[in-house]
């Protein structure tokens, strides 16, 4: 079916008019004329497939009504649409939320989730079954930490034995009955056919039917309503997700992480490191969203959910934030050691053993978590480096763009990840394990590359101190050393590679000139 409409909708394209061949599809051709954009054009609910006439599912495309006047608040706008025309035209309680990349992998998967779904002692009280995500065509090492499998797998089994994982934005199975206010008490949408308890028992193609269905699925439906605030997924964050899942738990809903033998779900993840820093990037601008609004996990989560849930939502509120370690822990030992200064305890110092226990301890238990959960030495350790590439290029330019946005000088842009393959060439790089840089990196990798360099200048020099003079900073040269080996890629499309996919020579300019600037400058303040 799905090539047949591909098949259609592309002719369409083609010739620009609609033929006596595709009559079933002339009410949705019709509206398509000059002024038909994707940020501007009226609602369209087709019926393509009924359960009524055949034993198939029913396939129902959905697209809602926009306007460039009208704001449409991304990714929950278009799932809060679809709540409402899937209550009109259906009302089926449990409701499975997909990225469009992904397709199911496992048949039972349904199964799995009805058997906590319909389970009378605990269906009252709970909100979702939510499965990992799991990515086709990661290379063998996984060299962007595309898998998050601290994020996918290690906390999610942790916070199940507390309130339940939190919303991922796909591959999860809710109860309908979640989205209308807390267990307790239901919140009443404005009209009765949008309630979750309503029972439907009209046709689908009924006119009715579907002229509600196009008047729900309007730009301007819900003003003054409930939508996005109490009902639905919630507005206010580019992490939708996050802030849905979070609000669900404050109102009371539970919910469970289910992990079966065979993946539920396969989706794609991006090729390209710009791709997932900038993916990364408006995820920390979502957070920080959310760290400083009133629903703060930080104050309106320690309230609701109790200490140790509210620190797990705290957790990746936290995440923009680590860009200041990670700058500081860059540079300022470095700088000190160019400078022969120490910043930290000398070998001969008691407390100089703390550091190594701390700085030991702290990798030995993150290494013994990821491979407990199935991961690799490799993976791991492509895992930290892409964590401190993450914060000093995601979570950087995320802190700068949402003071921006708070002081009216920007505004919030949800672009959809690119997370295609007809690159070969890019697709070649990425199964090699060669990081790609792309052509428009632009000054998104200034501040990790001028780390890098900086980090270079220091072992090198650190390494002539101690062959020279024999002046042993340990810890400085330590810290160096584990940033140098961890900037290896860095370096490579620096100085050696010559294709496409290196660093701009604009950004290693850049960043050999304010390398130099900080070693100046650091001068007249560590000494």
């Amino acid at each position: 079916m799905y090539e047949d409409v591909k098949m259609k909708v592309e002719h369409v394209v083609n010739v620009w008019k609609v033929d006596s061949a595709h009559d079933q599809f002339r009410g949705v051709f019709d509206l398509w004329d000059y002024k038909f954009t994707p940020h501007d054009h009226p609602t369209i609910v087709k019926v393509l497939q009924n359960n009524e006439t055949a034993a198939m599912p029913n396939l129902i495309y959905v697209s809602r009504e926009k306007r460039r006047a009208s704001p449409h608040h991304f990714k929950a706008g278009a799932l809060n649409t679809l709540l409402r025309v899937s209550s009109v035209m259906t009302n089926s309680p449990i409701i499975l939320t997909l990225d469009c990349d992904m397709y199911s992998n496992n048949p039972t998967t349904p199964l799995h989730a009805l058997c906590y779904l319909s389970d009378p002692k605990i269906i009252s009280s709970l909100g979702f079954v939510q499965f990992p995500q799991r990515f086709q065509g990661i290379n063998r090492n996984d060299i962007y930490a595309s898998e998050l499998r601290r994020s996918f797998d290690i906390n999610m089994v942790g916070y199940d034995g507390l309130t339940g994982p939190s919303y991922v934005g796909t591959g999860c199975f809710f109860n309908r009955r979640a989205f209308y206010g807390p267990p307790a008490k239901l919140v009443r949408p404005e009209l009765d056919e949008l309630s979750p308890d309503r029972i439907v028992n009209t046709s689908l193609k009924a006119h009715d039917v579907l002229a509600l269905a196009h008047d729900v699925a309007g730009c301007n439906y819900e003003r003054n309503t409930n939508w996005g605030s109490k009902i639905g997924l919630r507005y206010g964050s580019l992490v939708e997700d996050y802030y849905t899942g979070f609000m669900l738990h404050c109102e009371g809903w539970r919910s469970v992480f289910c992990r079966p033998q065979r993946d539920a779900f396969y989706g794609e993840s991006p090729k390209c490191l710009t791709d997932v820093v900038g993916q990364q990037m408006r995820w920390s601008i979502g957070l920080l969203e959310m760290a400083f609004s009133r629903y703060s996990p930080f104050t309106y989560g320690f309230k609701l959910l109790g200490m140790l849930m509210g620190l797990g939502y705290s957790y990746y509120v936290f995440w923009p934030f680590c860009s200041i370690p990670h700058a500081v822990y860059g540079t300022l030992p470095q700088l000190a050691l160019i400078h022969g200064v120490s910043v930290f305890p000398k070998s001969s110092d008691p407390w100089f053993w703390l550091y190594i226990f701390l700085f030991l301890g702290a990798h030995l238990q993150d290494v013994s978590d990821f491979l407990l959960e199935g991961g690799t030495y490799r993976k791991w350790w492509n895992d930290q480096r892409m964590w401190m590439i993450r914060g000093l290029s995601s979570f950087f330019f995320g802190i700068i763009e949402f003071i921006l946005k708070t002081l009216n000088l920007s505004t919030s842009h949800f672009n959809v990840t690119s997370k295609a393959n007809d690159d070969n060439e890019q697709k070649n790089r990425y199964e090699q394990e060669i990081f790609d840089f792309g052509p428009s990196s632009s000054m998104l990798f200034l501040p990790v590359t001028t780390v890098a360099i900086v980090n270079l200048f220091a072992f090198v020099w650190g390494v002539y101190g101690l062959i020279a003079w024999g002046e042993v900073h340990v810890l400085e040269l330590m810290l160096a050393s584990f940033a140098v080996v961890n900037c290896l890629p860095i370096y490579e499309a620096l100085m050696l590679r010559k294709d496409d996919a290196r660093l701009p020579k604009r950004v290693c300019f850049l960043a050999a000139f304010l390398t130099l600037v900080l070693i100046v400058l650091s001068y007249f303040f560590v000494k």
